[in-house]
Parts: structure tokens; C-alpha cells; sequence
């Protein structure tokens, strides 16, 4: 619901020239990930010893008193200071993940995964369209104060519409035997295939969040003035359409094909649609490529989760998956900053150019790893076969 509208913001702080706007946006809206990245795997191993329910509840409440408190700043730098200690609590939608995937059998995980995304987008897609009416209508300072209620209200339905199970998914003792963060740190170098799948998080989210900040002011240089936050809202929210129609449908195909075969497929598609954004005039063509965007996009992260929950033993999911909240929350550090300064520097035009070489180039590093694995495992069948 403020993400459409969070340059718009820093602009009402006072007569900052467009390039400042722009560096800005993409230092206060990166900053929350920079302290996320540090406490998402402390977090997680939290989870993993002691249950997620209530950290959860705990996540709610800290990012709805921080939203809060963001309608009543008056200078950039409050601002930044609040999404910065958002930064510390942020991470309901990964711990979520780490909850369902630890009670979900794994030849259904991407497919149930798959929802969990369906229900996150759902959010994305209501939530930009919503927050630029009710900014358009009511003003920034308002808008903050009903997000942050909305956010109070999932604390509270956790609180009291869930129940946390521990369930006996597996008779492998690797899933519920006790591992120090060595062990788990080793686990994970082990695996290359997974080991990619954690590192591409950053260049994925690098990519995927180069233009989030900016957007609005892209929406403003093409379609003009009116309206702005409003058309900037449905800008993001084409983008949350294509994922709700076919996250679901990725994480299925996932559990049929291979969770890693569909990663590759989804990288390369992601990476030809980014490109014409460069290209575009007008705002439909915009909001038509962000749908487009969306499909592809929509089905990376539960394919991912989902490869997690095949890999990892249970009882150590909860810190890898921290781990790879953590790499995320990198890309989103460096992801809004350097699409400021590229469009600062370059123009819009080259953050859609650069955003999209480097999802393909995602795709081409995936397909070698996963590739020699494959072709690792065919030797051994072939020996162990004669």
C-alpha cells in the first residue's frame, strides 16, 4: 500500500531536486533490508528451536507500530530511521513459509507453497491500487495510519486463529535431530544446486526490486501528473495480477517436472519481459508488461521454497530458509539503490536494460550448476548400474 507512493513522500519533505528523489527512494526503501539481512537467519533458528507462531505475532506488531509512526515523519531522515528498524522485525512472509513448509509433505510443496504465494500476492496486488486511492484521497499521513491497522489485524488473527502442530512428516532421523549453525552452514556448501539457488536470491531480488522505488516516477515521466499515486498503484498491482493468476500453477508444475527445471524457464521468461520496458511511452503498455512480468515472477519463489523443502532436513529449514530471507533482503539492499542511481545517472530506460541482462544471466548460471549435477548423478548410476 506505500510502496506506489514512497518517493511521492519524500518529495512532500521538501523541494528536493529529481535526482535526490530518486537516490532517496532507493536508500530509505533499501535500508529496512539492510538490518533484515542481518536478524532473518537469527530468526529463523529461533523458529526452528522454539516455534514460529509467536514470532510471527512479534513481526506483525513491530512492522504495524513502524508503519504507524512512518505517517507522522516530517523529514527524510525519520523516515529512514523507522524503515530501518522495521528492517529488525520484517519477515512474516518468510517465517510463514518456514511455518507451512515444515508441515507440508514434500511431493506437494511447491504446489501448497504455491498458495501460500497465491494469498502474499493477493496482498500485492490490492495493496498498491488501494494505497494510491487512499493517498490520492486522504493524503500519505493517513494511508500510513490504515496500513499499519491492516498489519495490527494479521498480529491479532495469528494470535488467536492459529495453532502450531508439530507433525511427523518423515521417519528420516536427519529431519528431526539438532544441527549447529556449522553443521547447517556446511550442509548448504555441499549442495552447489542449492547453494546457487540461495546466492541467485540476491541477483534476483537486485533485479527484481531495481525499480520498485522509482516506479512511481517512471509512471509520472510517461503518462504525466494526474492522478499520479493512483496510476502508479495499478502500475504495481498488474505486476501482483499475473502472479496471483499463475504462482500456484508454477508450484505444481514444479512438484510434476523438477522445482529447478521451472526456476530456469521462469528466469529466462522473467528476463525477455523486463526488456521492452526500456522501450515503452505509454502507461498501459507499462501495466501491460508488468502483468507479463508478474507471470514469471509469480512462480520463482515457491519453486524455490519448495526446492528448499526437498533438500534441507526439517529440523534445520527454518535457518536455511533464514539464510536465504537473508540473501534476498541483500538484493533488496542493493537492488533499489543501484536502480536510483542508474536512473539518476543513465535514465529510466537503462534500469529496465540492465535489470533484464541480469535475469538472464541468472538463467544461463542456474541451467550450468543444475546441469553438472545432472550429468554428476548420471556417472554414478552408470557405475553404481555395472
Amino acid at each position: 500500500m506505500v510502496i506506489p507512493f514512497l518517493s511521492l513522500y519524500i518529495e512532500s519533505f521538501g523541494n528536493y531536486p529529481d535526482d535526490k528523489v530518486q537516490i532517496w527512494s532507493g536508500i530509505t526503501f533499501g535500508i529496512t533490508f539492510v538490518t533484515a539481512f542481518i536478524f532473518s537467519p537469527i530468526w529463523g533458528r529461533i523458529g526452528d528451536q522454539y516455534g514460529r507462531k509467536y514470532i510471527l505475532v512479534l513481526s506483525a506488531a513491530g512492522v504495524g507500530l513502524s508503519v504507524l509512526f512512518m505517517g507522522f515523519a516530517t523529514t527524510v531522515w525519520q523516515l529512514f530511521l523507522l524503515r530501518l528498524f522495521m528492517g529488525i522485525v520484517t519477515g512474516f512472509i518468510p517465517m510463514s513459509q518456514a511455518f507451512i513448509s515444515t508441515q507440508t509433505p514434500k511431493k506437494i510443496a511447491g504446489k501448497v507453497l504455491g498458495t501460500l504465494q497465491t494469498g502474499n500476492i493477493t496482498g500485492a496486488l490490492m495493496g498498491p491500487m488501494l494505497g494510491g486511492m487512499l493517498a490520492d484521497r486522504f493524503g500519505f499521513h493517513q494511508t500510513f495510519q490504515w496500513v499499519s491497522v491492516t498489519i495490527f489485524l494479521s498480529a491479532l488473527l495469528v494470535l488467536f486463529g492459529i495453532k502450531e502442530v508439530r507433525m511427523k512428516l518423515s521417519d528420516d532421523s536427519r529431519d528431526y535431530r539438532s544441527y549447529s549453525m556449522k553443521e547447517v552452514i556446511q550442509f548448504i556448501f555441499q549442495r552447489p544446486v542449492l547453494l546457487t539457488v540461495l546466492l541467485l536470491s540476491t541477483f534476483i531480488q537486485i533485479a527484481h526490486f531495481s525499480i520498485q522505488p522509482i516506479l512511481s516516477l517512471f509512471v509520472q515521466e510517461i503518462h504525466g501528473p494526474e492522478n499520479i499515486a493512483f496510476f502508479a498503484g495499478i502500475a504495481f498491482s498488474a505486476a501482483g495480477l499475473g502472479n496471483l493468476l499463475m504462482s500456484r500453477n508454477w508450484g505444481a508444475l514444479g512438484d510434476r517436472f523438477g522445482h529447478i527445471k521451472i526456476l530456469i524457464i521462469l528466469l529466462f521468461i522473467a528476463g525477455i519481459v523486463y526488456l521492452p520496458g526500456a522501450f515503452v511511452t505509454d502507461i498501459w503498455q507499462l501495466i501491460i508488461l508488468r502483468f507479463l512480468l508478474g507471470v514469471s515472477i509469480g512462480g520463482i519463489i515457491p519453486v524455490r521454497m519448495a526446492y528448499i523443502r526437498q533438500v534441507a532436513p526439517l529440523s534445520m529449514q527454518g535457518e536455511v530458509i533464514g539464510y536465504n530471507t537473508s540473501l534476498r533482503f541483500l538484493g533488496n539492499i542493493v537492488g533499489p539503490a543501484l536502480g536510483g542511481i542508474i536512473a539518476a545517472t543513465f535514465g529510466f530506460s537503462a534500469v529496465f536494460i540492465s535489470t533484464s541482462a541480469l535475469l538472464l544471466l541468472c538463467g544461463i548460471v542456474m541451467f550450468l550448476v543444475w546441469s553438472k549435477q545432472e550429468m554428476d548423478l548420471g556417472k554414478w548410476r552408470h557405475l553404481l548400474k555395472h
